[in-house]
């Protein structure tokens, strides 16, 4: 077990029509500052985002989710915000908007094993509840 760290998250939201507000969480992306990680994962069920707005544009919406992970990554794929330190990312990441890519409140939380904590944030907050598909 490793010593516990404290970490900032956000969810991050699909608003496939904007204007009706209505959201599938599809990843998270996590801060922890005493390992110096920062780091999305997604997991984009697609027919939920299909129920709210059959026309969503499914391929933009994979494209948008992987800027997030490069801008994740940092250096020279991420462009100029990639130069930024990672707190800086992902400051930048969870900001406020009126996009089709939105993030929830940022929360923090301790753990002590980071990807396992990753992985059960997926699961809490982003997958669908056992037998609700």
């Amino acid at each position: 077990m490793h010593a516990p760290s404290s970490y900032d998250y956000a969810v991050i939201r699909i608003v496939p029509r904007v204007e009706r507000e209505e959201f599938i969480n599809a990843g998270v992306i996590v801060w922890c500052s005493a390992k110096d990680v920062l780091e999305a994962r997604f997991d984009l069920q697609e027919a939920r985002v299909r129920a709210l707005d059959p026309d969503a544009d499914l391929e933009a919406i994979r494209n948008h989710l992987e800027g997030i992970a490069i801008i994740c990554a940092g250096g020279e794929a991420a462009g100029a915000i990639g130069k930024l330190s990672n707190r800086e990312r992902f400051d930048w990441l969870v900001a406020p908007r009126s996009t089709i890519i939105q993030s929830s409140p940022v929360h923090t939380g301790r753990c002590g094993d980071l990807s396992a904590t990753i992985e059960h944030l997926l699961n809490v907050m982003v997958r669908p509840i056992s037998g609700a598909e």
